[in-house]
């Protein structure tokens, strides 16, 4: 049984050290495929000189395109699991046998992808859900969310390209991510796709994992400043998938809205004070909402 680890980077070389030192102490993962996506802060020198990694490099075709290159490139490796993670994320020395064991228990055509247990500074971070909602246009498309506090593995629906185990059987019965999502979504859109082929997804609370966490000394108006630029694709991306999988018209166009909103107005309110937020940034919220109901994709 051949394991292969996909690790996405950009521009994160002492995360990116951190995170295949933590790797490298599974002992059962057999291949390390690093997708470096146009790094410029030396990740390519220092990829350069690593004998044990196999490394990819490619333009900035983000998070999507990362793992769309480097599950495909695991696959046709031969790959029986692949395990994808972004390079700020660092798994504990039993978190693959935890859930390689857990995989056990079902049939290799039943079970599709495992999700591991996250922690960002001593608390623990989950975006896994057990249903998806696409009926009703005030609420989440992630419903049932899980609460941290699970302690017995847990059947889910959806879970984050930060460390799911995914089996061969799922690329090929489903093929690979949706690369024209750039960022954000393309998990959930992949989760999704597994899930309607039939596929059980399993969040394993004994596989741990290590978050990174980010911003952590900013200020609201600069935290929101540096995360500006992927509003874009969040809204944009929110917005594609409630308009292509939405059972009704509300879904397909006034959840989004409500969702755009949700930026618009606490910009508008609060553009007079801080300069998190600029008029110009209106208009590209209402792109970002235009796009995604129309669903044109790809990188901005």
């Amino acid at each position: 049984m051949k394991i292969t680890a996909v690790v996405v980077t950009y521009n994160r070389c002492e995360l990116l050290k951190k995170g295949i030192e933590s790797l490298r102490r599974q002992k059962r993962l057999e291949e390390i495929i690093v997708v470096n996506n146009g790094s410029i802060d030396g990740t390519a020198d220092w990829l350069s000189c690593q004998s044990d990694l196999k490394v990819i490099t490619q333009e900035n075709v983000g998070g999507s395109g990362g793992f769309y290159t480097g599950i495909k490139a695991a696959y046709d490796d031969g790959a029986d699991w692949i395990w994808c993670m972004d390079d700020d994320v660092f798994p504990r020395p039993d978190s693959l046998d935890h859930l390689l064991d857990e995989a056990q228990k079902y049939s290799y055509e039943q079970i599709g992808i495992l999700s591991p247990r996250r922690i960002m500074d001593d608390k623990v971070f989950t975006h896994e859900f057990r249903r998806y909602d696409f009926s009703n246009p005030v609420g989440s498309m992630h419903a049932m969310k899980l609460t941290g506090d699970e302690t017995k593995p847990t059947e889910i629906v959806g879970c984050d390209f930060e460390g799911p185990l995914i089996s061969r059987a799922v690329v090929s019965k489903i093929g690979l991510p949706n690369k024209d999502l750039f960022i954000f979504c393309d998990d959930t859109d992949y989760c999704l796709r597994a899930h309607l082929a039939g596929f059980t997804l399993v969040y394993v609370p004994d596989a741990v994992m290590d978050k990174h966490k980010f911003f952590s000394g900013d200020s609201w108006t600069e935290r929101n400043r540096k995360k500006k630029w992927k509003r874009y694709y969040q809204v944009r991306n929110e917005a594609y998938m409630n308009h292509h999988y939405g059972r009704n018209w509300a879904v397909r166009y006034l959840r989004s809205w409500i969702g755009a909103m949700g930026y618009v107005v606490p910009a508008i309110i609060t553009m007079p004070f801080t300069r998190a937020w600029q008029p110009k940034d209106l208009m590209m919220l209402h792109r970002a909402y235009y796009d995604g109901i129309n669903e044109q994709l790809g990188k901005r």
